[in-house]
């Protein structure tokens, strides 16, 4: 496969995962010196029922990387459409992502108050491919409460389901 082609690919698949609804989520640690650290995160699903565990995709190139595949811990938020600001918060490179919001300390992860879904996870295991890595995390506590899901489809956040304009 020549350059050309490979990049060809790269767009192609880009283009193709912008078709598949996902769920958002801010993953959240804590880095060795005690600040807490996350980043928005689109590739995550449920990984196992015994134990409980989630299955979460991490960018190399994400200032989170190393508190989320070296803590012990880190926080699953999943986001409600009343977390569109957050979950803009947190794609981006801001240096304290945290000013502002209503969080807390549970145990040393970072815990965001007022999202549907909190899960507290402890890191199993780390598996690296390409330019990201696959955090399992087994849960050990959580928080659920009703609330519209924001979801990601076609580049936008938005929590309905209906027609997108084709972009192609």
């Amino acid at each position: 496969m020549t350059v050309q082609q490979s990049a060809g690919v790269a767009s192609i698949f880009t283009e193709a995962m912008t078709r598949l609804v996902s769920g958002v989520a801010v993953v959240t640690s804590s880095r060795p010196d005690g600040t807490p650290c996350g980043l928005l995160v689109s590739s995550i699903c449920s990984y196992s029922l015994r134990p409980p565990s989630v299955l979460v995709s991490v960018a190399r190139q994400s200032r989170s990387y190393p508190a989320v595949t070296r803590q012990g811990c880190f926080g699953v938020h999943l986001l409600g459409v009343a977390d569109r600001s957050t979950a803009q918060t947190f794609a981006g490179r801001g240096d304290d992502k945290f000013a502002g919001l209503d969080w807390c300390w549970d145990d040393r992860v970072p815990r965001l108050r007022d999202v549907p879904v909190y899960l507290r996870c402890r890191r199993s295991r780390v598996f690296e491919h390409g330019d990201h890595a696959i955090v399992i995390g087994e849960v050990t506590d959580g928080r659920v409460v009703s609330g519209e899901p924001l979801v990601y489809y076609r580049r936008v956040l938005d929590w309905r389901l209906g027609a997108v304009p084709d972009a192609t």
